[in-house]
């Protein structure tokens, strides 16, 4: 019986699932359909999705020394938190749709006439009433993982897919202008929500629309505008600790118009909704900083109470910034300095916070001309702070400079306080060496006594950690948290900040500062190799040494710098003895001759870079003229008068200028500077020197195309004598070479070639000229031939011959993976650009635009494919790839309907597009050039007859089709899913 029960349920099942087809449209599909969507895949999805909210809410990190963003997804580093549960809500959502949607129309068997109603619901594309929502959660779940370009072309879609149904199409059509805000496509998203004006809100999207206004606004930075829809999203919200960093964003936007009431009591209803004790402590500092205009010192004597709290420990920075930021205000900069500095003394955290700090710290001692103070800030806050900072560019340059400055400066002064104690009296120099040693041992005590504060603390944390359980001998090694000599939460290493901030420094005084380049150790990295060294690839030229050795050169000078009497090695050697900085003072007159060489070489750089890179023409004068009047013996005492010739010419001191060149002509008569500031030319070669130079290398290039060698030498010799120091004088030595070797001259052809690899390692010719010297001394024939510099399409490796090459071949394989190019000179942009902004277009530089436009053409053109999109540099030429075309049919449809949208065509016109195989482009440039290639295509690839299928259109990984695309023998086929772990009622058929 209980098996007959089975069949009869069992029969009744399949019955009522043949009749509730998603291949049929009826009322009991659609019924079904939205009830098996609902409590089955979509519940699912739903519950991974709400995981990966409190899971990215628990984790993220908001920056509180910049505005917080709506979503905290805006920031970066808050977009890996709960990617796995929004990739299993995509799953989820995916499959509901592949298997729930409805798209056959109903039948029509009414025998009246079809109203406007009838007409829209006949004319929809998807009839499963429930389907919108599992788009819609699709959509926000690639929102919430940070993919928004992904997350716009999905409510894109939708809002086209339901455009006759108001609610939907206004809700997709909100969370699309979320997703260009957040890519930071203003305008496109002020597109949408201007033609979103126009039209009605429906009321169940209103929600949605006062969030999409409020972060839109929070963006474009009209605060005023985004106070009335931030208040409504705050009533809006449910959860207490998103509600209050909305109420924070509130106060924010408040202090930015400086309403100080208002924002003091948004800070206000942040405590009151009782947030992370993080958000609350900010909060405590904001209210602070909004009121200190008129009770400063309420405010600081708050502060204070908040430092002394021993929950507030590790927010001892941020205190103390914010007293710092009262005393500011208050036009007190140097008791503001004073809690600047005692914040940074206090933190605990190498985070954003303590970046911010010493950034402004820095920012006061740079303009106080303290740099070296300002080199130790800037120093340590550039590996705190994020580097898309707007000022971050600001700050780097700022770093670099002072490292370059710092170290001549500070050399100046410690030898004149070296010459000065040897010039006191034994009593009086002894004094100051014991003061000296007593501030030393204070120093070390106070680092000792907070060394072991640290230690208990930590022992405390433990204990507590580990529920007050006796720590065994290997406790150490298990716990992450402190192993590494540090608490670092268990984290990761390079997700602690503190500890990388360590290793940064350590680094840092072992090898100075380094670009993140490959090869960082080398001081002169060429192509060029030395010919007679085993495995000979990139030998180093002669150039000033490493760090390092500079390093130990000056130690080496200051222990020889030592008295006459002899001197216990172990007393010199230890800081807290006399004898330690007594064998530095110059006593002898050979000592005080080694102190002044590096003075003057202090003074003479420092002066230069004071000039040059700071623009700090009083300093610059004084460290100069101090060469000029107290060491004239200075061997380079003719650049010193030059550049205060050009300092005092800047100044409009014409008179003082004329002065400097006398004692240049009177003093130097052969000198470089002599010669150039006399030539009768100099004043014209000032003004327009750049623009003669420039058209004498066209000249000489064109000369060099027509064959005219002669005219090159000449040319190039002018250039050697009236532009020595010219820009394009690289390039002259490089074409007289190519001339010289067209002559026949191959040997002087490599000399000029070595000149321009020695002299200008960074010019852009030097590594066509590396690649000819390395070929010839690797025993490769050098013949000539013509070599057409600017003509980069028909360029290849040709120059080097090597005959055991064999030539590689090109293929003629088309249904492989294919490449959409576009290549171009970066200048060549600019004309596009200009020509877009008469005609009203954006104005954004010509390569990010272009990059900007194809991205943006490409979602929302092929909703099933995704481009990869990548830009390579190569000389003078850059190469922007469209990648992830499986045949040669379809990257043709790529490029031809990409080139029948007008805006696409207009940025295009200005470069070349090419359609090649993978296997062909790495041949491209090297063995064959642009021009070989085009004349391969159109002999072989442009004949051939292309598909009329709409290729771009189906997905890359088809996994299932449209049911109303299937042949009728399949629809009844199962289709295989994989497992995922969560109960449907669809595996069960």
């Amino acid at each position: 019986m209980r098996r007959l029960t089975y069949i009869l349920y069992m029969v009744a099942v399949i019955v009522l699932m043949t009749g509730c087809s998603a291949h049929q449209n009826t009322a009991k599909s659609r019924a079904w359909q939205s009830f098996v969507a609902k409590y089955n895949t979509y519940y699912n999805g739903s519950l991974a999705f709400t995981d990966g909210n409190l899971e990215k809410e628990k984790a993220h990190k908001d920056n509180f020394t910049e505005p917080l963003p709506l979503y905290p997804v805006s920031t970066k580093q808050s977009r890996e938190t709960g990617k796995g549960n929004y990739e299993r809500a995509i799953e989820k959502m995916e499959k509901t749709i592949k298997l729930h949607s409805i798209k056959a129309r109903p039948e029509w068997k009414k025998s009246r006439r079809k109203t406007a109603k009838d007409r829209e619901w006949l004319g929809r594309k998807e009839y499963n009433p429930f389907i919108w929502k599992a788009w819609m959660m699709l959509g926000k779940s690639q929102f919430q993982m940070g993919a928004f370009d992904e997350s716009a072309a999905t409510f894109s879609y939708v809002s086209r897919l339901y455009l006759t149904q108001p609610m939907q199409n206004t809700m997709a059509r909100a969370w699309l202008a979320k997703c260009y805000t957040e890519l930071g496509w203003l305008y496109d998203a002020e597109d949408v929500i201007r033609n979103m004006s126009r039209d009605s809100i429906h009321y169940r999207s209103q929600r949605d629309w006062d969030a999409t206004y409020a972060n839109y606004y929070l963006a474009s930075e009209e605060w005023e505008r985004a106070l009335p829809y931030l208040r409504k999203v705050v009533k809006h919200e449910r959860r207490k600790t998103q509600k209050a960093r909305v109420w924070y964003i509130i106060g924010q936007a408040e202090t930015q118009l400086g309403h100080r009431e208002a924002a003091y009591n948004a800070y206000a209803h942040v405590i009151r909704q009782n947030p992370p004790y993080e958000l609350a402590f900010n909060a405590r500092i904001a209210q602070t900083e909004v009121m200190a205009a008129s009770n400063a010192r309420g405010m600081i004597g708050r502060l204070r109470r908040m430092a002394r709290n021993d929950n507030n420990k590790d927010y001892l920075d941020q205190v103390y910034y914010a007293i710092g930021n009262i005393y500011l205000a208050q036009k007190d900069t140097l008791k503001a300095i004073g809690a600047y500095e005692k914040g940074n003394e206090k933190a605990t955290r190498a985070g954003i916070e303590k970046g911010v700090l010493l950034l402004r710290l820095g920012g006061l001692y740079w303009d106080m001309e303290k740099y070296a103070d300002a080199q130790r800030c800037y120093g340590e806050a550039i590996g705190l702070l994020d580097k898309e900072r707007e000022d971050y560019e600001e700050l780097s340059r700022r770093s670099k400079v002072l490292d370059e400055l710092v170290p001549y400066t500070e050399a100046v002064h410690l030898q004149d306080s070296l010459q000065q104690l040897a010039k006191m009296d034994e009593k009086d120099r002894l004094a100051a060496i014991d003061r000296v040693i007593v501030a030393l041992k204070k120093k070390e005590k106070e680092e000792r006594d907070k060394a072991q504060e640290a230690e208990v603390e930590k022992q405390l944390s433990q204990r507590a950690a580990t529920g007050n359980r006796a720590a065994g001998p290997t406790s150490r090694m298990n716990n992450p948290a402190t192993a590494g000599g540090g608490a670092n939460n268990g984290q990761w290493y390079f997700y602690n900040q503190q500890a990388v901030m360590q290793g940064k420094q350590t680094f840092q005084r072992q090898w100075g500062k380094r670009e993140n380049v490959d090869n960082w150790q080398r001081t002169n990295q060429t192509v060029v190799g030395m010919p007679g060294t085993e495995n000979a690839e990139m030998t180093e030229l002669p150039e000033m040494g490493d760090s390092l050795m500079a390093g130990g050169e000056m130690a080496a000078d200051s222990v020889a710098a030592a008295p006459e009497k002899a001197v216990d090695d172990s007393l010199a050697n230890d800081p807290h003895n006399r004898e330690y900085y007594l064998v530095q003072i110059p006593f002898t007159e050979e000592q005080v001759a080694e102190s002044n060489v590096i003075i003057q070489d202090g003074l003479y750089n420092s002066g230069i870079i004071f000039k040059d890179k700071l623009d700090n023409l009083r300093l610059s004068e004084k460290q100069l003229l101090r060469l000029t009047n107290h060491f004239p013996e200075f061997e380079k005492m003719d650049d010193v008068w030059y550049h205060l010739f050009l300092l005092y010419s800047r100044q409009g001191r014409h008179e003082t200028a004329e002065n400097c060149l006398s004692h240049l002509k009177a003093d130097y008569p052969e000198s470089q500077w002599t010669i150039l500031l006399s030539d009768p030319y100099f004043e014209e070669n000032a003004l327009f020197g750049q623009h003669i130079e420039d058209s004498l290398y066209a000249a000489t290039y064109e000369a060099f195309r027509q064959d005219r060698y002669q005219e090159v030498k000449g040319n190039a010799r002018i250039s050697e004598e009236r532009f020595p120091l010219g820009e394009n004088r690289p390039k002259f030595i490089f074409i007289h070479g190519l001339s010289l070797l067209n002559e026949g001259d191959a040997q002087g052809c490599l000399e000029q070639m070595k000149a321009v690899v020695a002299k200008y390692p960074q010019s852009e010719v030097t590594e066509m000229a590396g690649m000819i010297v390395k070929g010839v001394q690797e025993g490769r024939p050098l013949y000539g031939g013509k070599f057409d510099l600017g003509d980069v399409w028909s360029r290849r490796d040709i120059v080097l011959v090597n005959d055991s090459v064999a030539a590689d071949t090109l293929s003629a394989e088309r249904n492989t993976e294919f490449l959409f190019i576009i290549a171009y000179e970066p200048d060549s942009l600019n004309d596009a650009v200009a020509a877009r902004a008469t005609t009203g277009g954006r104005t954004p530089i010509g390569e990010n635009q272009l990059l900007f436009e194809l991205a943006r053409y490409n979602f929302t053109n092929f909703m099933v494919r995704n481009f990869e999109l990548d830009i390579e540099k190569e000389g003078f030429m850059h190469r922007m790839t469209v990648s992830g075309f499986l045949s040669y049919d379809e990257a043709l449809q790529y490029a031809r309907q990409l080139r029948s949208s007008d805006e696409m065509a207009a940025l295009l016109q200005h470069c070349r597009t090419i359609i090649i195989s993978r296997k062909n482009f790495a041949l491209l440039g090297t063995r064959i050039s642009y021009n070989d290639y085009d004349d391969f295509y159109s002999k072989t690839f442009a004949p051939m007859n292309i598909s009329n299928e709409q290729l771009l259109t189906i997905p890359e990984n088809t996994e299932f089709l449209d049911p109303e695309d299937l042949p009728e023998e399949t629809e009844e086929e199962e289709v295989e899913e994989e497992d995922d772990g969560d109960f449907d009622i669809d595996d069960l058929f």
